[in-house]
């Protein structure tokens, strides 16, 4: 039983659809991981399906009401906990929330069940966070208009690590913040286009020779593209000391030259 995310979201149609395609579609049809969309409207008690209202002190915009989230969460606890498994660890993806990078994506792809609350209009009630809320994930230093959109590039990112959804294990390992750098350049097919070439390393079969022009390009393009991740990595592996030089070895008294005199 691989993995479950579910996404309690305004839009599960719109989720639904992209996590259906490619690769975690792919991954899905063959068991490896299991996605559940969940329609938070279905949970309200007012005969409009409304799921927002004015917020209290004023201000522009609606807030969506807690009882509708807080149902559709205890429901979702309800279905995985029916499948034995452990009750779901639940993210709201707002924009007060941490800022999501690839350490977070490592440390959610752990979790046997993933619940993923969507946010939508000026915001949701404050208490059915405190209520429900295991950590709050933004995906960026922007305001989106709901948050579906970074619900899934949650989603995808934790499930194409989980076992079974890429090809082989190497497919992740080697990408960009893996390892704290961005990824080195990739080429392909045909050897030159439109004047420019293939390093010719890439090219020379020699293996640990590409390895190390690859760590050098990774290395020297997150310098100049992304200097605080380098400075992070850089203190996090410190280059090693210097090898000391032997000494000339001194030669025995049975090894030496003879003098001209001799």
């Amino acid at each position: 039983m691989g993995m479950r995310i579910d996404i309690a979201t305004l839009f599960p149609e719109m989720c639904e659809r992209v996590l259906g395609e490619s690769i975690i579609g792919r991954a899905e049809k063959k068991g490896c991981i299991e996605t559940h969309c969940h329609q938070i409207r279905d949970y309200t008690l007012n005969k409009q399906k409304q799921t927002d209202d004015y917020p209290y002190g004023g201000g522009c915009g609606l807030v969506m009401y807690a009882q509708p989230i807080a149902d559709c969460i205890r429901e979702i606890q309800r279905q995985v906990a029916e499948q034995g498994r452990p009750a779901p660890h639940i993210v709201f993806l707002t924009a007060a929330g941490k800022t999501y990078n690839e350490e977070h994506a490592k440390r959610l792809a752990s979790y046997d069940s993933l619940l993923l609350v969507c946010g939508h209009y000026e915001g949701i009630d404050e208490r059915v966070i405190e209520a429900f809320a295991d950590e709050e994930i933004a995906i960026g230093d922007y305001v989106l208009t709901g948050g579906e959109l970074a619900s899934l590039v949650v989603a995808d990112s934790v499930l194409r690590l989980q076992p079974g959804v890429l090809a082989e294990e190497k497919g992740y390992q080697e990408e960009s913040y893996w390892d704290g750098l961005l990824e080195y350049p990739q080429y392909t097919r045909p050897e030159t286009w439109e004047g420019r070439t293939v390093p010719p390393i890439l090219r020379s079969g020699d293996h640990a020779k590409i390895a190390a022009w690859r760590q050098e390009q990774s290395l020297e393009r997150t310098k100049a593209r992304r200097p605080d991740l380098y400075e992070s990595y850089v203190q996090a592996h410190p280059a090693p000391p210097p090898k000391k030089k032997r000494p000339p070895r001194r030669k025995k008294a049975a090894e030496q030259e003879p003098s001209e005199e001799e």
